[in-house]
């Protein structure tokens, strides 16, 4: 072949067309033929379309429900020989969970987000700092109520025997209102601390030390009240409830983008801490609440009040009280006041306009629909398979007037089986929770692979199974939570004075990683059947202990880590010397 017959076979051969050619014409000179048509999609094409996008979401959500509610029921029926009470109302509950659940995940990427990033960005271009951490403040506040795990501590009050607990009692009963405003007045606040040390660029440490001294303080003076005892569990407990999905992610976005907006958040660690702050703060609240409570109104007062409003002829249920209607509007009031807040701080403070209006108004929607079935399933799903499984786990080992089989091992085997049962649990649902291998990436990418994912997860893991097994025990056995939460706290603070700033952001953070809607709800529930069933002060405290022991864990590992890698060098820097 020649060279010349060559380039003409290669050669990118095109031709010229007239512009006008591709330029459609209007038709009689009407302007509107050149619209393009509507895009008409029939029920089987938008099934096809709209099957992905939701197939991959409710398999999130399934897997993070569907084992844990599994495990619960096998071991129920096949272990403890007890059958499932109400099995169709609970699995149309945990089908609820599953729905909402993802409905308002997805409402809250697309709606609550957006909005939070939004804020955070302009919110002080726009106004003072103070005006800053008042409207953080008041945020901390609004997204404690629309936390999902919120509603559960709330659903527990008739469980408590009065006379047992009096003040917690009254706390759960007749001043709820107060108690979540309590808690939401400690995660504004945290939020506020949490926002000026991304600014101001803080240690971790000195800020964990003086949040837990004022909580240490308060810890002892309630274990030495014999009436103010049984309020630690559920004090301990709220700092793991108030740690979801709403808070952390809603309170991340606006203290970082601050950070940003002062130039201050170029720090890889800049996002660590908040969740810490926001588990501490709560605590510290709730006891100021329970000795407010306890300078209120005498414990004979109380059982006296309790008494008299037994003593009450009830009416017939209403419809209102039939149906899930209170669960629906306990959904709409919890997120529709945070929205009106982020609506009004958007469009009147900072005169500023959604960029992708529609999107977030359907988020919006979304989580505020994705609540109200949320509550459903909390009610008829969640809470009915905790309260079960918890009520028939001393089947193991006591004899139970609900079981026949009862005691069904020795009462050694049977504890045993039933610390290993919560054991697993633990276990299981932590390594099954999203957020765990997002942090786990996360640290890997930090502490360039010496920290590995796997290894953080297991950590955590391990830790948080350790410390429901150890609730659990607390439980049966009837132990004071305080002589074994102050002790582990004490480890913690040790572990973090000889801990990397790193290890130490990543250590305090990870316990909030462990309280999902899920298993929080789940976990009390559980814990309370179990109080009742063994006859127990209160059933609260296991939360606490699961959120303390993954801390422990994580920085027992990262100094391991630490000395793993000192001696490493070490032993590198005397061969290149012999060298």
């Amino acid at each position: 072949m020649r060279y010349s017959d060559y380039l003409n076979k290669i050669v990118v051969k095109h031709s010229t067309i007239s512009y006008n050619l591709l330029t459609p014409k209007a038709k009689n000179g009407d302007i509107s033929s050149l619209r393009p048509k509507k895009i008409e999609v029939n029920p089987s094409q938008a099934f096809r379309l709209l099957f992905p996008y939701c197939y991959s979401r409710v398999l999130e959500q399934v897997k993070s429900v569907a084992p844990l509610v599994a495990y619960l029921m096998l071991f129920q029926v096949l272990v403890l020989r007890q059958p499932i009470e109400s099995a169709f109302a609970l699995s149309g509950g945990i089908v609820a969970v599953i729905v909402g659940l993802t409905i308002f995940m997805e409402g809250l990427n697309k709606g609550l987000m957006p909005f939070g990033t939004i804020i955070g960005d302009n919110l002080p271009k726009k106004a003072s700092m103070f005006v800053v951490l008042v409207i953080i403040g008041i945020l901390g506040v609004g997204v404690t109520f629309a936390e999902p795990a919120i509603g559960a501590l709330q659903a527990f009050g008739s469980s408590v025997d009065v006379k047992a607990a009096p003040y917690l009692y009254e706390i759960l009963n007749n001043w709820t209102l107060p108690l979540v405003l309590m808690v939401g007045a400690g995660v504004g606040f945290a939020a506020i601390i949490g926002t000026i040390r991304f600014v101001r660029g803080w240690s971790l440490k000195p800020m964990i030390y003086l949040a837990l001294v004022p909580v240490v303080i308060l810890t002892c003076y309630a274990w030495f009240d014999p009436n103010l005892r049984s309020i630690l569990g559920l004090a301990w407990d709220c700092g793991a409830v108030t740690t979801g999905p709403v808070t952390v992610p809603l309170v991340l976005s606006l203290g970082i983008g601050i950070a940003n907006a002062a130039g201050k958040g170029n720090s890889s660690l800049s996002g660590f801490g908040v969740v810490t702050m926001a588990s501490l703060f709560p605590i510290l609240a709730v006891l100021i609440l329970a000795i407010i409570v306890s300078f209120s109104i005498t414990p004979e007062e109380i059982i006296a009040s309790s008494a008299a409003a037994a003593q009450v002829i009830k009416p017939d249920p209403t419809v209102w009280e039939k149906t899930p209607l209170v669960e629906i509007i306990l959904g709409v009031r919890a997120i529709l006041p945070l929205v009106l807040f982020l609506i009004f701080v958007l469009f009147v403070i900072l005169r500023s306009s959604l960029p992708n209006r529609m999107v977030t108004i359907y988020g919006l929607t979304l989580s505020i629909i994705g609540m109200c079935i949320f509550n459903i399933g909390l009610t008829y799903g969640l809470g009915a398979i905790g309260t079960q499984t918890g009520s028939v786990l001393p089947a193991a080992f006591m004899e139970l007037p609900i079981s026949k089989f009862s005691p069904i091992f020795p009462e050694l085997v049977g504890l045993i089986i039933v610390i290993g049962f919560a054991f697993l649990m633990g276990f299981g649902a932590t390594l099954a929770e999203p957020a765990l291998n997002a942090l786990g990436l996360t640290v890997q990418k930090l502490t360039e692979g010496a920290f590995k994912k796997s290894m953080l997860m297991y950590s955590v893991a391990i830790g948080v199974a350790v410390g429901i097994a150890l609730g659990i025990s607390k439980l049966i056995i009837g132990f004071d939570l305080a002589t074994v939460l102050l002790p582990l706290y004490a480890i913690g603070i040790i572990l973090t004075i000889l801990s990397s700033e790193e290890f130490v952001n990543v250590a305090w953070d990870s316990a909030g990683v462990t309280t999902g809607p899920v298993t929080v709800p789940l976990v009390l529930a559980m814990g309370l059947g179990l109080g009742n069933a063994v006859s127990a002060v209160e059933g609260f405290g296991i939360l606490s202990l699961a959120s303390i022991c993954p801390i422990v864990a994580v920085l027992a590992m990262g100094l391991v880590i630490q000395i793993i890698n000192k001696t490493h060098k070490n032993k590198f820097d005397d061969e290149e010397e012999i060298k």
